[in-house]
């Protein structure tokens, strides 16, 4: 058990974030192309490029402010061989394709000036064949000083045989996760895919280079890391050593690890700020989705097909109170609250493209305590299955966009940013029943509401249901509606001896503000 005390920084609890595919996002004509790329609306590729770069995400900044974002959270951006640069070849210098350092000095720069933040992914468990240590010892076996760096089958470099050349063989392995001989490849590969070699951070050496990346882009001005599955680092000292680092060049840097399950030892204080909250993904979708949930596409996918499953209201209300309760409540507070990823279909997909139902999620979602993670894309109604599918260019023409999904999900993210109540640590149910559920926000005895009280309703059955409010709550206020655009709203009915219940359309939902005064 640690004897930390979780402390995320301050500006998570009121950030509206915005992940970005780099390759899919925007080109930028300043950015000169290294060669002919793929078509940007043709379907994606696993292996092709589209040209996206971070020169296109500056000219870009005016339409996500719009939108309400406040930071971004970029998938790899260093040089690499991959389009998605999960196979990183060199960690202190930005890939040309995406316009190199200068382009994110001018990202980082455009963002502060708007008082925007970025956070970059950072892939230290693996790297890619073209990381410069790793050729060093496919070329020179045990003569390399580089050899500790790596899980690497030593008796077979002191027989000579040295490491399998790096550009014979890039599928087809399967073996134990992990051997270092993978298939007499030589060397222990994440996953067994011999493009990524595994590193030993057993190696001081590894260690202290790894530390060292983490500190030299904190320096440069980001404002912290995502951290690509961490957990195949079981060393918590590893990351209790990066976390004091990275906090020594900015005490703000936020730490968000991607552990795709509850943990709570990963956040106790020594090591993350928060996780990127895939349970309450999961959560979400069991309950809104109903019958547009695409149980074949569920099934299909590693991870969503162990828990997602129709749930009522009654099991969401179980759920969000036990996600909501695991965590220190300013741990709760800075949780990347996510409906999709490029690690999974979006959202939309999993739904059989049924907007009134992302709409549904997206109001659970900007009403629940942590930071709110928008998908690129996911705002214009934008679809996608399992990778690469889920990494489809942003239209490049408005009519590829869903511009009332848009204007919804813009006005649901103004009214998070508008009501404290909305991002306080208090939340309580009120009522449950069939697929309705009314939850309480803030309230008096909230000092992180600053004195805002809220109720946030949802009916996500396909038949209108009603909600009797108990006796005594928001006792003694006015209960006004909030209007949000492309959402069915919800009434407030009275009788006469004060009683008060939800009136809830079909596919509706509802964030009513608590007003002193008579009650109504």
């Amino acid at each position: 058990m640690s004897s930390f005390t979780p402390s995320p920084p301050s500006w998570v609890r009121d950030a509206v974030f915005y992940q970005i595919f780099p390759d899919r996002f925007a080109r930028s004509a300043r950015v000169t192309p290294a060669g002919p790329y793929e078509a940007w609306d043709a379907p994606p590729t696993s292996h092709g490029f589209k040209g996206g770069d971070l020169l296109g995400i500056v000219e870009r900044l005016d339409e996500l402010a719009d939108l309400g974002v406040t930071a971004l959270y970029l998938t790899p951006i260093f040089r690499s061989a991959s389009n998605h640069r999960y196979h990183t070849d060199d960690y202190l210098e930005v890939d040309p394709l995406l316009g190199g350092n200068a382009a994110l000095r001018e990202l980082t720069d455009a963002l502060h000036a708007r008082g925007m933040r970025i956070v970059l992914d950072g892939v230290f468990n693996h790297c890619g064949r073209g990381f410069w240590p790793f050729h060093h010892v496919a070329e020179n076996g045990l003569q390399s000083p580089y050899v500790d760096w790596f899980h690497v089958d030593l008796a077979r470099l002191e027989s000579g045989h040295g490491l399998q050349p790096y550009w014979e063989r890039v599928k087809g392995i399967v073996t134990d996760h992990d051997s270092i001989a993978v298939r007499g490849s030589g060397y222990a590969a994440w996953w067994n895919i011999p493009a990524l070699p595994k590193f030993d951070t057993g190696s001081a050496r590894v260690r202290e280079y790894l530390w060292s990346v983490a500190e030299h882009w904190l320096r440069f001005g980001i404002d912290g890391w995502r951290l690509d599955v961490p957990f195949e680092i079981q060393d918590r000292s590893f990351w209790a050593e990066f976390r004091r680092r990275c906090r020594a060049v900015n005490p703000e840097a936020y730490l968000v690890g991607e552990i795709w399950e509850v943990e709570p030892a990963w956040l106790e204080g020594d090591r993350f700020d928060a996780l990127m909250n895939y349970p309450l993904l999961d959560a979400i979708l069991s309950f809104v989705g109903g019958d547009s949930l695409d149980e074949k596409r569920v099934a299909e996918h590693h991870e969503l097909r162990k828990h997602v499953r129709f749930t009522d209201a009654a099991g969401f209300a179980a759920r969000l109170t036990e996600l909501l309760t695991v965590y220190a409540p300013a741990t709760i507070a800075a949780q990347l609250n996510l409906l999709s990823s490029h690690d999974m279909p979006r959202f939309r997909t999993l739904v059989n493209g049924d907007a009134g139902v992302f709409r549904l999620a997206t109001l659970v979602q900007m009403s629940l305590p942590g930071a709110p993670c928008v998908y690129y894309g996911d705002e214009v109604g934008m679809e996608g299955g399992n990778d690469p599918d889920c990494r489809r260019s942003f239209p490049a023409g408005i009519a590829g966009r869903d511009e009332a999904v848009r204007e919804t999900v813009r006005a649901l993210i103004a009214l998070r940013h508008a009501h404290p109540a909305l991002r306080s640590d208090r939340v309580a149910v009120v009522a449950a029943s069939g697929q309705a559920i009314a939850l309480e926000r803030g309230g008096p005895s909230d000092p992180s509401a600053q004195g805002e009280h809220m109720l946030v309703a949802i009916n996500a059955g396909a038949r209108p249901a009603e909600l009797a409010l108990p006796p005594g709550v928001f006792e003694g206020t006015r209960l006004e509606s909030l209007t949000i655009a492309g959402l069915v709203g919800i009434a407030v009915r009275s009788d006469a001896q004060g009683r008060r219940t939800l009136v809830m359309p079909a596919r509706s939902a509802g964030l009513i503000l608590a007003v002193p005064g008579t009650a109504g």
